[in-house]
C-alpha cells in the first residue's frame, strides 16, 4: 500500500509540473498576444475547485490526465463573432506562436531540469559513458546464438558508430521487431552480426543478453560471509578469480557456480596494489537452486557535478539525443517495426515515478521528470490533429494556400482525430495494465 501511494504521489507531481508548464506555454503566449483566455484547466472533466481572474478560469478538473488552456473562438465547432480578443481574428504567425509555445516549454523544462541534476548530483553507473565492451553473455541469448563473446567490443549499432553503453543501451530499447545491425571488435578483426532481440519472460521490453564490462569493485560486504571472513575490503577491485580475468559481476557469479565449494584464488587491485586471497564459497540455496558465494556486492556509480556551462551543455547533447530516439521510434510505430507495447501510459508512469522515489535523493525523480517532459514535448508536435503539432500543420497548410480551410472540414478532421486519440488512450492504458499485472491476460476470455 505504501508503495502505491508513493507512485501516486509522485506521478501527481511530475505530471501536475509538466503539465502546468505545458499549459503556461499556450497561456502566455495568447496573453502576449492579446488573445482571451476563458479557461485555464488541470485535468478533464467537471470542475472540482478554482477561482476567476481577469476573465479566466483557472480550474482543477477531475480527470488528472492532463490540462488544457480554451482560448476565445479557437475551436472550428463554436460560433466566433469576429472579436480582436478571438484565437482565429490574429495572423496565423500569432497562431503558430502559441500552439508551439506548449510543447517548446516542455522541451526547455527538460533542458533546465537535467542541467539542474548535472550540477547538483548525477549519479550514474561507471559504465554508462564508457566504450562498449561486452562483460557477459548470458545464455541461450540473442548475443550468445550470434556469436558475441566476452572481451568483444561494440564498435558500431544502428549505423552509430563507436557507441558507448548508453547509447548501445537505447539502440536495443527502440529496435523494434527486426534485427539491429552491429559490428563487434575482436582483437584486430571487425565481425559485422544482425542480432534479433528477443523478450525476456514477462518483461515488456525486448533484450539482447549482453552485460557491460565493468570494474567490480567491492561496494557492499556481508557479514559473516567468507569474502568478509577473509579480508576483503570496501573499495577492493576483483580482477581475476583463479587466474581467470573477470570482467563483469555475473562472471565471477558464474564462475562460482561452475568452481562449486573448491576454494578460489582471487586476485584484487587495493589502492594500486594487487593482492591474492584465497577463499572458500559458502553453499546457499535460492528458490531451490544452489549458488556458491562468497559475500560481496559491487554496484559501483560515478557521480558527476558540472559547473553550469558544462551541465547545459550536456543536457542539449542529452536531450538532443533523446529527441532522436522518440523520433527514431514513432517513425518505427508508423512503419510497424516496433510494437506500441513500448510506449508507457499514466500506470507505467506511476511505476516509474514510484522507482524513481524511493531512490535516495531528489535527482533520480528529477531525471525522470525531465525525460517525460522531452516526451511530451516532442509527441505533442506530431501533426496529429487536436495535438499541437496537428494545428501547426493546419496552420502552414493555410499559409500555403494562402487561405483558411473550409470550417465543415477543419470538423471532420477533428471528429476522427478525437476518435483516434481516444482509440489510442485506450490501447496505451491496456498495454499499461498487462504489464503491471502479467497474469491478467490469461484470465481474460
Amino acid at each position: 500500500m505504501e508503495s502505491f501511494l508513493i507512485a501516486l504521489a509522485s506521478m501527481a507531481v511530475v505530471l501536475g509540473i509538466m503539465i502546468l508548464v505545458h499549459e503556461f506555454g499556450h497561456y502566455a503566449a495568447a496573453k502576449w498576444f492579446g488573445v482571451r483566455v476563458d479557461v485555464f484547466s488541470l485535468g478533464f472533466g467537471k470542475r472540482l475547485t478554482g477561482f476567476r481572474r481577469g476573465g479566466t478560469d483557472y480550474r482543477i478538473s477531475a480527470l488528472p490526465l492532463g490540462g488544457y488552456v480554451k482560448m476565445a473562438g479557437e475551436s472550428p465547432m463554436e460560433s466566433r463573432t469576429g472579436a480582436p480578443d478571438e484565437f482565429m481574428s490574429h495572423p496565423r504567425w500569432q497562431r503558430f506562436v502559441i500552439a508551439v509555445a506548449g510543447p517548446g516549454m516542455n522541451i526547455i523544462l527538460a533542458v533546465v531540469v537535467l542541467t539542474g541534476v548535472f550540477m547538483v548530483h548525477y549519479e550514474h553507473p561507471v559504465y554508462l559513458d564508457q566504450p562498449a565492451v561486452v562483460g557477459w553473455v548470458m545464455e541461450n541469448s540473442p548475443a550468445a546464438k550470434a556469436g558475441v563473446e566476452p572481451g568483444d567490443r561494440i564498435v558500431r549499432i544502428d549505423g552509430q558508430q563507436n557507441p558507448t553503453w548508453e547509447d548501445v543501451l537505447l539502440k536495443v530499447a527502440v529496435t523494434g521487431k527486426g534485427p539491429v545491425d552491429v559490428a563487434i571488435q575482436r582483437g584486430n578483426e571487425v565481425l559485422e552480426k544482425q542480432i534479433q532481440p528477443e523478450r525476456d519472460g514477462s518483461d515488456q521490453y525486448d533484450t539482447v543478453g549482453w552485460l557491460p564490462e565493468e570494474p567490480i569493485t567491492v561496494t557492499h560486504l556481508e557479514p559473516d560471509m567468507p569474502a568478509a571472513k577473509a579480508g576483503l575490503k570496501l573499495g577492493d577491485e576483483v580482477v581475476a578469480v583463479n587466474g581467470t580475468p573477470m570482467r563483469s559481476l555475473l562472471s565471477v557469479i558464474h564462475y562460482l557456480r561452475q568452481n562449486g565449494d573448491k576454494p578460489v584464488d582471487v586476485s584484487l587491485l587495493r589502492n594500486g596494489q594487487k593482492l591474492e586471497i584465497k577463499v572458500t564459497p559458502a553453499q546457499t540455496e535460492d528458490n531451490g537452486q544452489k549458488n556458491y558465494r562468497l559475500g560481496f556486492q559491487s554496484r559501483p556509480v560515478q557521480i558527476d557535478k558540472l559547473p553550469f556551462a558544462q551541465a547545459l551543455s550536456r543536457s542539449l547533447a542529452e536531450n538532443k539525443r533523446y529527441s532522436l530516439l522518440i523520433v527514431d521510434l514513432v517513425r518505427k510505430l508508423v512503419q510497424h517495426k516496433a510494437s506500441i507495447k513500448q510506449m508507457e501510459g499514466p500506470i507505467g508512469i506511476a511505476r516509474l515515478s514510484g522507482e524513481a522515489a524511493r531512490e535516495p535523493g531528489w535527482t533520480p525523480l528529477l531525471g525522470l521528470m525531465a525525460m517525460i517532459s522531452l516526451n511530451l514535448g516532442i509527441l505533442n508536435l506530431l501533426p496529429i490533429p487536436i495535438l499541437d503539432g496537428g494545428i501547426i500543420l493546419l496552420l502552414i497548410i493555410e499559409g500555403l494556400l494562402r487561405r483558411d480551410i473550409s470550417i465543415r472540414i477543419k470538423e471532420r478532421i477533428y471528429q476522427t482525430a478525437f476518435v483516434f486519440l481516444i482509440l489510442f488512450a485506450a490501447v496505451v492504458i491496456y498495454n499499461d495494465l498487462m504489464k503491471a499485472l502479467p497474469g491478467l491476460a490469461q484470465r481474460l476470455p
